[in-house]
């Protein structure tokens, strides 16, 4: 685990999708990489709706968040932080920025996507369960 010095959330840019790649890798959330990689940072990136951001400590990225706001529903899709980064503040921090971005736009609340890995995570920072569950269909595999 890394120590911290100095740290700042900021928007993500295209520069950051290598490193973000690599800390998805090391966190075992990169099964998709045409929903994940660089491709489709950039495109959320580029979309109104969503919310980008990253968390760089010692002039390193050591995180993401990324979320949406349609003007009806917030989601959180992915957190993610890298191993040495963990458990010293970076999620937190990263989360605490996608809440404000979420409120000045007016979302009354958020959910988000866990694992069961990631569940305990989440419950601690105050989410619930809730009774619904994603499914995914691959528009690319369409014939």
């Amino acid at each position: 685990m890394a120590m911290v010095k100095t740290m700042k959330i900021r928007k993500y840019s295209e520069l950051d999708s290598q490193y973000i790649v690599e800390i998805l890798k090391l966190n075992k959330q990169y099964d998709y990489p045409h929903i994940e990689g660089p491709e489709a940072m950039n495109r959320v990136a580029r979309c109104n709706a969503a919310i980008s951001l990253v968390a760089e400590a010692d002039n390193r990225v050591v995180g993401y968040i990324k979320g949406i706001y349609d003007g009806s529903r917030a989601l959180i899709h992915l957190l993610s932080v890298h191993p040495d980064y963990q458990n010293v503040g970076v999620g937190s921090a990263l989360l605490l920025a996608m809440k404000s971005e979420l409120k000045k736009r007016g979302a009354p609340g958020t959910t988000v996507s866990v694992t069961d890995k990631s569940v305990g995570y989440w419950e601690k920072k105050g989410f619930k369960r809730l009774q619904v569950f994603l499914m995914l269909k691959e528009f690319y595999k369409d014939e």
